[in-house]
């Protein structure tokens, strides 16, 4: 197991990562505190190494991990990878590209609606993954060797079950059908906010104008101001408070 925490080191094996044609990658990270995510570690595997970079280690420059990601020859294999292009995104302006969502490429294959990437690996692989650190707070350092193990094998068994999948792709002549969904999920435009419109997630059971008009400035100036502390929406106001106060007062 290999923990990355200088930057000289991460530079020499983003080297070696860059001769790949495809790398397995994912993210460990913490949100339930701020607005935007916070990450923790970023695991690469590539065909003969695999590794977990600490980016909370304190100095690193995560500069050589964004240059992969962004080097239109290698493709980025993640399972799942809306939140992974939100971590990247807010940390670059930018997704990668490009991907492969072996989440989405499952589902073309028949193997069901948001399968996780346990049961995937379970049943292309016949190997089972120990799930006692999958709710582990990857914020706090030091790291166990149990942790580490838990994060690595996110991308160890990843590059087979692509493997397999991709020639399934193949074989059955689906694999342009995962073109529109990954344009998706790797388009900057998903991942940008536009708090005036940030209303329409909420459930509106009214549509009274003078209703409307108030829900949708309360939940703008609410998004604004949790961007602006880095906080939960919720740690500003509430979605059923919100709601409650713009009801317009009613006459006894």
């Amino acid at each position: 197991m290999t923990l990355i925490t200088e930057t000289n080191k991460l530079i020499e094996v983003c080297e070696r990562f860059s001769r790949e044609s495809f790398l397995a990658i994912d993210t460990e990270f913490m949100r339930e505190k701020t607005y935007y995510p916070r990450v923790c570690l970023i695991q690469i595997s590539g065909e003969t190494e695999a590794i977990a970079v600490d980016a909370l280690s304190p100095g690193i420059n995560l500069a050589p991990v964004f240059q992969l990601l962004n080097d239109p020859a290698i493709l980025k294999v993640f399972h799942a990878c809306r939140q992974d292009m939100e971590i990247f995104f807010y940390l670059t302006k930018n997704t990668p590209k490009p991907v492969f969502d072996t989440q989405i490429a499952a589902m073309v294959c028949g193997y069901g609606d948001a399968i996780s990437y346990d049961k995937l690996v379970k049943q292309l692989l016949g190997i089972e993954i120990v799930k006692t650190s999958r709710f582990t707070d990857w914020s706090q350092r030091p790291l166990s060797n149990t942790q580490l193990k838990y994060a690595l094998t996110d991308v160890t068994h990843l590059r087979n079950v692509y493997e397999k999948l991709n020639k399934q792709l193949r074989e059955n002549g689906r694999d342009t059908w995962l073109v529109e969904e990954l344009d998706f999920v790797t388009s900057t435009t998903t991942y940008m906010i536009d708090p005036e419109k940030v209303w329409l997630r909420l459930k509106v059971r009214s549509g009274r104008p003078q209703f409307l008009v108030l829900v949708k400035a309360i939940a703008a100036f609410r998004e604004r101001e949790a961007q602006r502390r880095d906080v939960p929406r919720n740690r500003v106001l509430r979605d059923l408070s919100l709601i409650h106060i713009s009801e317009p007062t009613r006459p006894y």
